[in-house]
């Protein structure tokens, strides 16, 4: 789970980084990002019922990603400073293993760092 400080809180936030966030795609991943207002990032992954309808595997794709995200950060020495919208387009995520699932999500967060 992903801890309080980095989630994000109201409607409102998300869809300011819908609106003002740059889109880079790896995968069947795409993350919307801006430079975050505080001191670490937020986090939110969005995963459509088109992807699944089972609500169990919508959240063991949700609960993945949030787990690859918190150990990024605890591997990195500086921390991450954007707000990130992660929003998934295909269920085969499930099936991919744990070292190719943090691959794609290091893959996508240098990409946000680049831009």
């Amino acid at each position: 789970m992903l801890s309080r400080k980095h989630r994000f809180r109201g409607q409102k936030a998300i869809e300011y980084v819908y609106r003002k966030g740059r889109s880079v795609r790896a995968g069947f991943l795409t993350v919307k990002a801006v430079p975050a207002k505080g001191e670490d990032y937020r986090l939110a992954v969005v995963v459509s019922r088109k992807v699944n309808k089972s609500a169990v595997t919508r959240n063991r794709i949700r609960r993945r990603l949030y787990e690859q995200f918190r150990l990024i950060r605890k591997d990195r020495q500086n921390p991450i400073k954007y707000d990130m919208v992660l929003s998934v387009y295909d269920d085969k995520i499930t099936k991919i293993p744990p070292a190719q699932l943090k691959q794609t999500c290091e893959k996508l967060l240098r990409s946000v760092e680049e831009t």
